[in-house]
């Protein structure tokens, strides 16, 4: 049953996936001199997300702490990584926000490209030069009112414990006086299994926004606090 279904999924996801960067590819040419962030574009991933999660009916996705967000500040969201799926719920908050995602995923045919048209933050891993550049870019929609989210632990985790969490984030966070916005993602290692390509057929996933954490009082130093804090906030939930 789990094999049907996911042949199921696979091939409506593909075309599902096919018309959002058919959408995205028209708006951006419709809309260029009038939305230059590429908001309108990122917003055609919410129904995108909306369809994908919905074509399981056992496939329970519940979200919560939206009142955590503000749509009027800028935040560095950082979320810990249990899956692929996590992109595809991460749209559940509704949210306007620009991805780090690892250069592989610009290269999939229609997902990256819509990744390209939605001007979100390329990054090439182990290389310096690339991570320099991503931070940069970062700060740069920072500085124009774009969350940036980053998964801070780099690679999924293979096991319910977190990986470590790198610097950048909580260092760019401290750096441009911007909250930390730390969101927890439970169950979504359950939709797909690393490695596989078979979906799951009944999986809860739970989404939480927990209080952003202000930055205003750290100094550059206090990176390492600043880091600790937010993945013990997120540990706690999981």
């Amino acid at each position: 049953m789990d094999i049907f279904l996911s042949l199921i999924i696979w091939a409506v996801g593909t075309v599902v996936t096919v018309i959002l960067w058919i959408v995205d590819a028209v708006l951006t040419i419709i809309l260029y001199p009038f939305d230059k962030d590429r908001r309108i574009v990122h917003a055609q991933c919410f129904w995108w997300s909306d369809i994908l999660i919905g074509m399981s009916p056992k496939w329970n996705v519940y979200v919560k702490g939206l009142e955590n967000i503000d749509p009027k500040k800028a935040y560095v969201i950082v979320a810990n990584h249990q899956s692929l799926a996590d992109i595809l719920v991460m749209y559940q908050i509704h949210a306007q926000f620009k991805w780090v995602a690892k250069e592989s995923l610009f290269k999939v045919p229609f997902i990256g490209w819509c990744l390209s048209l939605g001007k979100h933050i390329k990054l090439l891993r182990g290389d310096f030069a690339s991570i320099k550049k991503v931070y940069r870019e970062a700060a740069g929609w920072l500085r124009k009112d774009m969350s940036v989210l980053f998964f801070p632990e780099g690679t999924r985790s293979d096991t319910d414990e977190m990986n470590p969490f790198q610097n950048g984030p909580f260092k760019l966070a401290v750096k441009e006086k911007k909250p930390i916005l730390p969101i927890v993602v439970d169950g979504a290692r359950d939709i797909i299994p690393k490695g596989s390509w078979i979906f799951s057929s009944k999986v809860e996933i739970h989404l939480t926004v927990l209080p952003p954490i202000d930055t205003s009082s750290y100094k550059p130093g206090d990176f390492e606090k600043l880091k600790d804090l937010a993945r013990e906030r997120i540990k706690k939930q999981l």
